[in-house]
């Protein structure tokens, strides 16, 4: 009685946990795209030079949040089978694919913290240069990709030591924000950066707390069914006649 009412508990357990992860996964994948092809995001991208690493992140980003949200749902599926069909194959192939997206979520995270800033300096790095080109004439097409930027972040210039910028955020600015009160770009870019991190920071806690607990019910669940299956093969008896 004692096991058979465990492994029912572990049972509808991870049942719950298996539709959470299935959600964290899908939006984990809604986040990566997003992430990918925001306009935010492309418009940096798009004009990035080989020398800075924003493209690269970028792109590595998109790829790692799609990998583990496959691996989340993958594990989440198995162990809603695993279940409902009580099988060890199935909750210990779960389990391996709790621990595999474990192991990517952590160094995500890690990664999260120790080295945030390198998205937003190479971010930055980019405005700096195309807004540098165009106040120095350099090339008339860096004056469209300022102007994208703009319109993207809806800023307009930023405080430059280097003089009078009157004229660049008049030919670049959207219409009326220039007139209007000026919203420095890199403490926009900043400030856009700073909420979409908090968001992968909250949704990479969330994920890691899940993971742990469903790894925690697969492996109780696998040594429900073992000791189960045992107790079952104990309890057959064979009549003999005598």
């Amino acid at each position: 009685m004692g096991p058979r009412c465990g492994m029912r508990t572990a049972k509808c357990q991870l049942m719950a946990t298996s539709l959470c992860i299935m959600l964290l996964g899908l939006s984990i994948a809604t986040l990566s795209t997003v992430t990918h092809y925001g306009l935010h995001f492309t418009v940096i991208s798009d004009i990035s030079p080989e020398s800075n690493s924003y493209r690269v992140i970028h792109h590595a980003a998109f790829y790692i949040g799609i990998c583990l949200s496959m691996t989340l749902i993958l594990a989440a599926l198995l162990s809603s089978a695993a279940t409902v069909r009580e099988s060890q194959c199935l909750t210990a192939t779960g389990f391996f694919c709790f621990a595999l997206a474990f192991c990517g979520l952590i160094p995500a995270a890690c990664w999260r913290y120790a080295r945030s800033t390198e998205v937003e300096d190479s971010m930055m790095d980019v405005y700096d240069l195309v807004y540098e080109e165009v106040r120095k004439n350099i090339s008339s097409f860096r004056r469209h990709e300022l102007t994208a930027i703009h319109e993207a972040f809806l800023c307009c210039g930023k405080h430059s030591p280097f003089g009078d910028t009157a004229a660049v955020e008049h030919k670049t600015c959207p219409p009326g924000q220039a007139q209007a009160s000026r919203q420095d770009c890199l403490r926009e870019i900043q400030g856009f950066l700073k909420k979409h991190m908090d968001l992968v920071s909250m949704l990479l806690g969330i994920t890691i707390c899940f993971t742990v607990y469903g790894m925690v019910l697969t492996s109780f669940l696998w040594f429900s069914i073992h000791f189960s299956n045992n107790l079952d093969r104990k309890g057959k008896y064979i009549l003999r006649a005598r």
